[in-house]
């Protein structure tokens, strides 16, 4: 029987170094690093953008069907991709959708629901059978507050939504 030459584990270190070549890979492919850089140190990079409006690849006809229906939920209106607001003061965020049925909006915060509370205000106004208006405010805004918002329009057709990024003010008295 011959034996295996025995490397110091090798197999390992290799290991190792494909995980952590394929870490980094990943973390610098994250689509909100961008703005998260774009909102730091006052730089207004990215105002008016939106993640929603990339061009969308259907892989089959069925996706096409679902996400390009004609009575499928559309945001027609949406606030700034990026804010910046003053600690103590209101932020709002304005998201309109129509669609057959009338769609429902949520409202997101860092991925998680965001529900009426003593400071978060969420308003609705249905303008015709088909069409919503949406606004949500936070007052008084803290450093809390900062982060990555989103608006979901869904009915049983589609699903739309836009993303906002908002970050505080610093500002310094001489």
């Amino acid at each position: 029987m011959m034996a295996r030459p025995r490397t110091k584990g090798g197999g390992r270190n290799l290991f190792f170094i494909a995980a952590s070549l394929m870490l980094i890979l990943i973390l610098l492919d994250d689509p909100l690093a961008d703005a998260r850089r774009g909102m730091r140190g006052g730089k207004k990079r990215g105002r008016g953008k939106s993640f929603s409006k990339l061009p969308i690849v259907f892989d089959n006809p069925e996706s096409r069907a679902y996400y390009d229906h004609p009575d499928g939920a559309k945001i027609f209106m949406s606030s700034h991709f990026e804010n910046e607001y003053i600690l103590g003061r209101k932020i709002s965020f304005i998201c309109g959708a129509s669609g057959r049925p009338r769609p429902k909006v949520i409202w997101l915060k860092d991925g998680i629901e965001i529900y009426n509370h003593n400071f978060f205000h969420i308003h609705i106004r249905e303008i015709r059978n088909d069409t919503i208006k949406s606004k949500m405010e936070i007052d008084p805004a803290s450093q809390k507050d900062a982060g990555s918002y989103e608006c979901v329009a869904d009915n049983k057709y589609a699903v739309d939504r836009r993303f906002f990024r908002t970050d505080y003010a610093i500002f310094s008295v001489d």
